[in-house]
């Protein structure tokens, strides 16, 4: 195990962060559409070369929508998850409590967060864009996997957070700094998330033999299937949503190129983003080698 983190370190450096919803959104702390939301790196808006500047800044917002909506509607799993992985250690070390239960509290923060932006997008943006879900039968699907499988996707996605704002948000001055502002105060409390993560991830898998760790793994890939097929259904509903809001239609050869290129960015964006995380294969190869080959072997479609 890698053993770089404990639960009292997370706690502590958890501690000193201090937001609240009514601080960040509301009153004259307004998203300005005029303005791209997302990194190109994420959005990749840029190849549509049949879409004027306007209209790729339109798609930009709509993706920006949606990534948004989407981490609200995946912290539905993972509260619950994190909820249920505490209960049996609740006679236990209290400093693992207190730092799983303040996880917990700060996913329901971020998922109350996600609805007032998705309700403040839809005043602005004047369409109202489809995205996924709904948010409870998503997280039923995923929670009925293998927990260990459950926790791989957690850490994955809490890393692909940290990539996404380092990398491609953080420095990046052409995007609406309130979307930005959104996304710094999710980040914020997602780098002591992701430590945890790894030390659920750890905890799981210290019970098992190297074939119940696979079993985790393989379970982990399924849910990535799941989730794959639900962003070739955003792809859909972003097509809608782009044509609604530019007030006319594209063209058959249009909407296969635009499927093409925007399933790859979604791809990238949710799945491959977090399976190439560098931190993310240093935990599967810490439980055992076959796990990160595994994952690695399979990446390259998401890139």
């Amino acid at each position: 195990m890698l053993d770089r983190y404990t639960y009292q370190s997370v706690l502590a450096a958890s501690e000193m962060i201090h937001w609240r919803i009514e601080d960040i959104i509301g009153g004259e702390k307004r998203l300005d559409f005029r303005k791209p939301f997302m990194p190109e790196s994420l959005a990749r808006v840029e190849p549509l070369t049949f879409l004027n500047y306007d209209e790729k800044r339109i798609l930009n917002q709509i993706r920006g929508n949606a990534y948004l909506c989407i981490f609200g509607l995946v912290e539905e799993f993972i509260l619950p998850f994190v909820l249920d992985h505490t209960r049996p250690h609740l006679a236990g070390d209290d400093y693992r409590v207190r730092a799983l239960l303040k996880f917990a509290g700060e996913e329901a923060k971020h998922i109350q967060l996600f609805k007032r932006f998705r309700q403040e997008f839809e005043d602005g943006f004047g369409t109202v864009c489809p995205v996924i879900g709904p948010p409870d039968a998503v997280a039923a699907e995923i929670l009925k996997h293998d927990p260990l499988g459950v926790a791989i996707v957690t850490l994955h996605i809490e890393w692909m957070v940290q990539r996404h704002y380092v990398e491609s948000i953080r420095d990046n001055q052409g995007l609406d700094p309130q979307f930005k502002s959104l996304l710094k105060h999710h980040w914020v409390e997602e780098v002591q998330h992701a430590k945890l993560d790894t030390l659920i991830v750890e905890s799981l898998a210290a019970e098992r033999d190297e074939d119940g760790i696979m079993q985790g793994v393989d379970e982990y890939l399924a849910i990535g299937g799941f989730i794959d097929g639900a962003l070739k259904q955003q792809v859909e509903f972003d097509l809608d949503s782009l044509e609604r809001s530019i007030g006319s239609r594209l063209s058959d050869a249009q909407k296969e190129e635009f499927r093409r290129v925007q399933l790859q960015a979604n791809r990238w964006t949710y799945l491959g983003t977090g399976m190439t995380h560098e931190r993310v294969l240093e935990t599967l190869g810490s439980l055992t080698p076959k796990a990160r080959r595994k994952v690695e072997s399979v990446s390259s479609a998401f890139c």
